[in-house]
């Protein structure tokens, strides 16, 4: 008996590490994809509002420019929210944070209308949610088979919008560097990718039958356990056994909880706060006008020739070639002697000590 429960203990952890190690991979990589989307999210929106020029020699063309600029901007949060909502289970385009920038595009989603109402559930439903029960769980799908109408994709058809409008910058040249174009759209493929990693993350939840095995294995384990310990223990293998099922259950459990990273329990990924972060930094963006060189060089704070002087560039552009050139020259010795005074500094106040 001691024995086969050893070999029993040495299986089970071998299959406790298994599904917790597969879940956290998938939990791993469902933040890679997010903090992806993050990155191409920021590098497409400054490529677009930098480099998409705004035709402001005829006013109301320059304006339909600018607009159109916010509105593909406002398009790449909205791809972020969809996302999420998807991921969710989420399908339609009515949520608060969603409807006011995808209500006025022509998508499946806004079609379909308002998702069912809510049905307040049971309290036994409630309690064994709380307990962990796997049968008291919700299917999160029964919102995508109840419906009657198509849901469609919404983060895919907010990328086809995404990329009618980069087709009439390409059209109309304001994008005309083809390395931008060439970004562009290498940035749209990425947020494509990301949608089909995600989903290929939500939809291959770990095979039944290895759940299966591992639940009944461990279960087996910790019901022998007690007839282990008895000789040994006496009456301290009650609170033991109950101790160590505990601790077994509570490893199974982690890889169950985080299996799904995406759903807005307090294990899983913020997805909220990481769309909140995606719309500050593009209204970031958005904020200011794209710079120009003559705003960023000829400030008045801008002191080119530090620690020679203060000057800001107005001031220095009003000098000749020479004299510009001749400062550089005596920068390196300057920093040098910086350097060594610090350094002598440093010296006596360590002989002071």
């Amino acid at each position: 008996m001691t024995l086969l429960l050893t070999v029993l203990g040495f299986v089970v952890g071998l299959a406790l590490s298994f599904r917790s190690s597969t879940a956290y991979e998938r939990y791993n990589e469902g933040r890679k994809y997010w903090s992806q989307l993050a990155f191409v999210s920021q590098h497409l929106a400054r490529l677009i509002w930098v480099h998409a020029e705004e035709r402001h020699k005829d006013p109301i063309v320059g304006k339909k420019d600018l607009l159109a600029k916010i509105s593909c901007l406002n398009m790449i949060v909205a791809f972020a929210m969809s996302l999420k909502h998807k991921l969710r289970f989420e399908p339609y385009a009515n949520y608060e944070d969603l409807q006011h920038i995808v209500g006025h595009l022509d998508t499946y989603a806004k079609a379909a209308g308002q998702p069912a109402p809510y049905r307040k559930q049971s309290f036994f439903k409630t309690a064994g949610q709380f307990l962990g029960l796997p049968f008291a769980e919700s299917n999160p799908r029964k919102l995508l088979k109840k419906t009657s109408v198509p849901l469609g994709n919404l983060p895919l058809e907010i990328l086809t919008h995404l990329s009618a409008y980069l087709k009439s910058i390409y059209d109309n040249e304001t994008l005309k560097v083809s390395v931008y174009q060439t970004q562009s759209l290498a940035a749209l493929q990425t947020m494509n990718d990301v949608l089909s990693g995600t989903d290929r993350i939500l939809n291959t939840p770990l095979p039944i039958a290895y759940s299966i095995a591992i639940s009944q294995i461990t279960w087996v384990y910790i019901l022998l356990l007690p007839f282990q310990l008895y000789k040994s223990l006496g009456w301290i293998t009650i609170p033991a056994s109950i101790f160590a099922a505990y601790i077994i259950l509570g490893i199974a459990l982690i890889g169950r909880e985080i299996e799904n990273p995406f759903g807005d329990d307090v294990n899983d990924l913020p997805l909220d706060a990481f769309c909140g972060q995606i719309r500050q930094d593009i209204d970031l963006i958005m904020s200011k006008p794209a710079p120009t060189v003559d705003d960023i060089v000829m400030s008045d704070h801008n002191e080119l020739l530090y620690p020679i002087n203060g000057l800001g560039g107005r001031a220095w552009a009003e000098k000749s070639v020479e004299e510009i050139r001749g400062a550089l020259a005596q920068k390196p010795s300057i920093k040098y002697r910086h350097t060594e005074s610090e350094e002598a500094d440093a010296v006596k106040a360590s002989d002071n000590v």
